[in-house]
């Protein structure tokens, strides 16, 4: 599975590794930095690619008129810039570097901590000054302290690592983190309510989500215990800005280290006196300011960019924001269960007429490999839709688009070491397919089983029939009309055939679908 990339649009200023490495790989570049919106969409309209950092706001307007626009690449982690709902809607791929900016964050976080402790910023100020404030600035050692890490992602977990280094213990929340791989970071893992009182630090390495947003607030401040160190290198917004600042101010909160703000740069007074606060080290947005993570996301962006246009087999896909499951289906290994997949879901779809608002319940049959297939049900959706809409429908908006017109789609999977398939129920009728060398295969139709399966090529007619004179009047017809029939398959009420070209023919008396 390949995504047409004719040409790739560079808005913002990115290491010229990029640009270079598309180029070699016979993708044209087209560099524009500061485009106002009006003409980032008609750049745009010559361009199926388009790499930004933070700068470039790509919002639904961009997409709604930007037909061509099938990729969307930002080189760094935070997507904040890029509306994802309008992006899936259009079928749009929303790539990021995730691993990218992990060490340069991971160090500066640990570098603000230390900072903290220490009270370096400050005291480097005061001899600057001309002051000799020893015993002003005296500070706390790290090692027996607290630190808890919200957020065990890549940043999270190089965070943990050092500071265990330092003596430091580190108690942890994150909902995806599972037991086993807690004991193996060696981190104890806790509820927020349970965590906030016991933390002398606190770091947050979680993206900005509704979930996230002020998750450090008012409420869980005051739960902490006085004289608790926030630190935040991942995004503003995570951080209730104004109570970290009345804590400070009461001398609940002993300081605090931000990198990031919900306004950048800012310019609103609540932010403005937090930065200015005495127990306050701020940096401006530096998470990812080193020449290794600049370097880094451009190379990861535009391999990810190679593999998705199929234009290179060395490198993987490692980002993609708004459909996870496309990364295995762009595997080859996983195209033939792609194609079965469509071919069912077209086959009911035109069974049931293009019938809306039905529940399809659709079940993976095999072992725990195919289980992971989850790609299937997506796949099985672009299928049912095919013909009934025109947006662009693939494998990253069809959930989205079938939710709209009423298609509900239930999942379940069955073990079986006997048979690898797809099985998929609606409105009274079902159908069966597996992968065999490669080739979608049709298992059964309803009542109608296919011992030896059968090939599911492009151009397909079914017919229900009901005695031996159907079948001889449908052979009939398509004789007369000069179509060649490839082959030709019956069982139960069902046949079907296929031919070399796609073609409509009814038959008088006989249902066609």
């Amino acid at each position: 599975m390949s995504t047409t990339l004719r040409s790739v649009l560079i808005s913002d200023p990115v290491d010229a590794c990029c640009g270079e490495l598309l180029v070699r790989h016979g993708i044209p570049v087209t560099t524009k930095y500061k485009l106002s919106k009006e003409k980032l969409i008609k750049e745009l309209q010559n361009h199926e690619g388009l790499i930004v950092r933070s700068e470039t706001k790509v919002t639904a307007d961009v997409f709604a008129c930007c037909p061509n626009l099938r990729v969307v690449g930002r080189a760094g982690t935070g997507v904040d810039n890029i509306d994802l709902e309008a992006a899936t809607r259009k079928g749009v791929i929303v790539l990021n570097t995730p691993g990218g900016n992990s060490i340069s964050a991971c160090e500066l976080t640990c570098a603000l901590i230390s900072n903290l402790a220490r009270n370096v910023t400050q005291a480097v100020q005061s001899l600057k000054d001309g002051r000799w404030d020893r015993k002003l600035y005296s500070g706390f050692e790290l090692s027996g302290k607290t630190l808890a890490v919200l957020g065990m992602g890549r940043i999270g977990r190089e965070v943990t690592r050092r500071m265990q280094a330092y003596g430091m213990r580190v108690i942890a929340f994150d909902p995806l983190l599972t037991s086993e791989d807690a004991n193996y970071l060696n981190v104890e893992k806790f509820s927020l309510d349970e965590i906030w009182p016991m933390a002398d630090y606190i770091t947050v390495h979680t993206p900005l989500i509704p979930q996230t947003k002020n998750l450090i607030n008012a409420t869980t401040l005051a739960k902490c215990k006085k004289g608790v160190r926030i630190i935040n290198v991942a995004r503003g917004g995570i951080v209730d800005e104004e109570a970290l600042l009345n804590a400070l101010k009461s001398g609940h909160c002993a300081g605090a280290a931000l990198d990031v703000f919900t306004e950048e740069p800012p310019k609103n007074s609540v932010i403005l006196e937090l930065i200015a606060h005495p127990k306050v080290i701020s940096t401006p947005h530096l998470g990812a300011s080193t020449e290794e993570a600049q370097q880094r996301v451009a190379e990861e962006i535009a391999q990810q960019f190679l593999v998705l246009a199929g234009r290179s087999t060395e490198y993987v896909i490692t980002g993609i924001v708004n459909a996870p499951m496309l990364s295995a289906a762009i595997s080859d290994e996983n195209a033939s269960w792609i194609e079965l997949s469509k071919k069912l879901g077209n086959l009911i779809s035109r069974i049931l007429k293009g019938k809306l608002n039905i529940t399809v319940h659709n079940q993976i049959i095999g072992n725990k490999e195919m289980e992971k297939k989850t790609f299937i049900h997506t796949a099985v959706l672009v299928g049912i839709l095919s013909g009934q809409t025109k947006n662009g429908l693939n494998l990253i908006n069809a959930p989205t688009l079938a939710q709209e017109i009423g298609i509900d789609i239930k999942r379940s999977y069955e073990e079986s070491t006997n048979i690898e398939a797809i099985v998929i129920q609606a409105e009274g009728h079902w159908i069966k397919g597996t992968v065999r060398n490669n080739k979608p295969m049709l298992l059964s139709l309803d009542d109608a089983l296919f011992s030896d399966g059968i090939i599911l090529g492009d151009f397909i007619s079914l017919y229900q029939t009901s005695n031996i004179q159907d079948l001889a009047q449908i052979v009939n017809v398509f004789s007369l009309k000069n179509i060649n029939i490839c082959n030709l398959n019956t069982n139960g009420n069902w046949m079907i055939i296929q031919t070399d070209r796609e073609v409509s023919i009814p038959v008088n008396g006989i249902e066609s679908f």
